[in-house]
């Protein structure tokens, strides 16, 4: 992998993996342009720049990681689900990832959802900082179903969380803090199954990644929010089509595509 392609990759992930759009739809699609070989270190490194991103979360909200110890429980307790579904699930869920035809169809599915996703909650007025230990929960069950690939974690946790009544700002942020504990266990799970295959000049690639992929997640959180509060989720439900239907396209056109 080249650093032109390693730099692409992270953009991807940079800009995708909190935005409610599918961060795996858009490394297909980056890989296929590129041309990419689907190689076990590309699989690792997909995974492994997860970590910048997640770097950008608590950065941004770095206050509310120190705010008190209870806000830890309450994300350690929220993440649960995944970890267990994960685990009881891992078999299904690989069998999954090998199946592209899975991430289109999700990504239409989801986008036609966040097409009517404002009209549903637009009487929400939750925007306290208030969390509880059953609410949280609730909002992991649904951030589990992001473990069928092409379903997008922020958008799945981000509508779990409007159906407890909270506005579209605090679901949003409530995913991104979710996503901490969560893609920190999967990209630690990953390293620790592949850590011996990463060669000594890959680890240059892999911290450069990483810093494209924390400073472009910082700055297309700061985009999510303002563009969620002021149009809520309806372009981005139109772009999740879009991005289906191109997969679709690739696919009947007999593009052997993988998921990186």
């Amino acid at each position: 992998m080249s650093y032109l392609e390693a730099f692409i990759l992270a953009l991807i992930e940079g800009i995708t993996e909190f935005l409610p759009v599918s961060s795996t739809g858009h490394m297909i699609i980056g890989s296929a342009i590129l041309g990419i070989e689907s190689t076990e270190f590309v699989k690792t490194y997909t995974v492994a720049i997860q970590l910048g991103a997640i770097l950008s979360v608590v950065v941004l909200y770095y206050k509310r990681f120190l705010k008190n110890v209870d806000f830890y429980f309450k994300l350690a307790i929220s993440v649960v689900p995944t970890l267990v579904l994960g685990f009881l699930l891992n078999d299904f869920i690989d069998s999954l990832l090998e199946n592209v035809w899975v991430v289109a169809i999700c990504l239409i599915l989801g986008g036609i959802i966040l097409l009517f996703v404002d009209k549903w909650f637009a009487k929400n007025s939750d925007e306290s900082d208030t969390i509880t230990y059953k609410k949280g929960i609730i909002v992991g069950f649904f951030q589990s179903l992001a473990m069928i690939p092409g379903v997008s974690r922020s958008a799945a946790a981000t509508i779990g969380g409007m159906l407890q009544g909270w506005t579209r700002k605090k679901a949003a942020e409530f995913s991104f803090f979710l996503a901490v504990p969560t893609m920190c266990a999967a990209t630690g799970y990953k390293l620790l199954k592949t850590y011996k295959n990463i060669q000594t000049e890959d680890i240059s690639l892999l911290i450069f990644g990483n810093f494209v992929a924390f400073v472009v997640a910082m700055i297309a959180i700061k985009f999510f929010i303002s563009v969620l509060t002021k149009y809520g989720f309806r372009w981005f439900g139109w772009y999740r089509i879009c991005i289906g239907v191109i997969i679709l396209i690739f696919l009947l056109l007999g593009y052997d595509l993988k998921i990186a």
